[in-house]
């Protein structure tokens, strides 16, 4: 049974999920029933939903009243150039429920899970100098071994001019809140589930003011770029644009194709069972430079990058706080009513937040 589940992107600022075959769709279903029922006064439950996109019932195309979608928040529609990424949690990505043939063939595709406890389904990073999307799907999360895991997940958090450190430390925040809820619970086993990042990968209206003379002197800004202490607007990435109206630099960068889940129409079929695969056009084109009073690109990289490199990986302690980040589990087409402390799931979290506290040490 190959029915693909899609992903369907609603303006309103919902995403559709396509419920899958039995059993896993009812499962899914019932699992986002149970949680936010109205009225729920179960505080473990209550805690969960903050780590869980909102839910808002189920919705069915008039045209098909029998497909029946999950009506889901979509985590990514706040960010302007979302990085997103896909992790798979625990130590069995299979249920206690599944065959033996069904257990083979989830151990196969990734011998490490028991080990490693979690595995990179996918990634999406948006790279400032190129303006554009680097994609990597379930094949790259596969080849990564243990040596190699702290690398494959580094490269999520690189924008091609530096590490976001800031984008590190929320994250490891914010799943370390998650493992709290675990340690805390022992009525939910969540088995093949994921944890999906999110961070601002764009500029924010961040203001800072670069003396001039920092810039321009010792890295030999053309005359006339940068006058008088101008304001930089930079957070994350910047494309600086020479705005002659004002002579001031601005930052700015196009919307663009910006949405996640619009990404993955095809989402996936039962091989893979609920994950989603990020397939992504070629977005190179979607925001080239656009005007002629552009600083040229070969201009940047010569004299005012390196500068911003500094910049950016040595942002202020108040700008990390605020480091637009989200961290929401999803998939839950295989959870199951238990009794005992989720120890997988638990060995993953520790072990990817210990992984991410390695990338941000080093």
């Amino acid at each position: 049974n190959a029915s693909l589940v899609g992903i369907l992107q609603h303006p309103d600022g919902t995403v559709l999920k396509q419920l899958q075959p039995p059993p896993r769709g009812p499962r899914e279903l019932e699992f986002y029933n149970k949680v936010y029922d109205s009225n729920c006064c179960d505080s473990v439950l209550l805690e969960l939903r903050e780590y869980l996109p909102k839910y808002f019932g189920v919705w069915s195309p008039p045209t098909a009243p029998n497909d029946t979608y999950l009506k889901l928040e979509d985590v990514t529609c706040k960010f302007n150039k979302p990085c997103i990424m896909d992790v798979k949690i625990g130590q069995k990505s299979y249920d206690p429920y599944a065959s033996a043939e069904k257990i083979q063939q989830q151990v196969s595709k990734y011998p490490l899970m028991e080990e490693i406890g979690f595995l990179v389904l996918g990634m999406r990073v948006y790279h400032v100098p190129s303006d554009s999307y680097e994609t990597q799907n379930q094949h790259y999360g596969r080849s990564l071994t243990k040596e190699t895991v702290k690398d494959g997940i580094s490269k999520f958090f690189h924008n091609g001019y530096c590490l976001r450190k800031d984008a590190i430390a929320a994250s490891i925040q914010k799943t370390e809140k998650i493992l709290e809820w675990f340690e805390g619970q022992k009525q939910l086993n969540f088995y093949a589930s994921s944890l999906l990042f999110v961070y601002e990968g764009s500029c924010q209206a961040t203001t800072m003011r670069l003396s001039d003379v920092t810039l321009a002197e010792k890295r030999g800004v053309p005359k006339g770029l940068l006058s008088g202490g101008d304001i930089l607007e930079y957070n994350n990435n910047i494309h600086l644009i020479n705005s002659p109206e004002n002579g001031k630099i601005e930052a700015s960068v196009g919307k663009g194709l910006s949405k996640f889940y619009a990404l993955h129409k095809k989402a996936y079929s039962k091989r893979h069972h609920s994950q989603l695969s990020l397939k992504v056009e070629n977005l190179e084109q979607d925001n080239v430079w656009k005007s002629s009073t552009c600083i040229t690109q070969e201009h940047l990289n010569g004299n005012v990058i390196p500068q911003l490199e500094k910049v950016f990986c040595h942002m202020p302690a108040e700008i990390k706080e605020s480091a637009n980040v989200e961290v929401r589990m999803i998939d839950f087409a295989h959870v199951f009513p238990s009794n005992t402390k989720d120890e997988g799931y638990i060995y993953g979290l520790k072990n990817l937040i210990t992984v991410l506290q390695n990338i941000l040490d080093n």
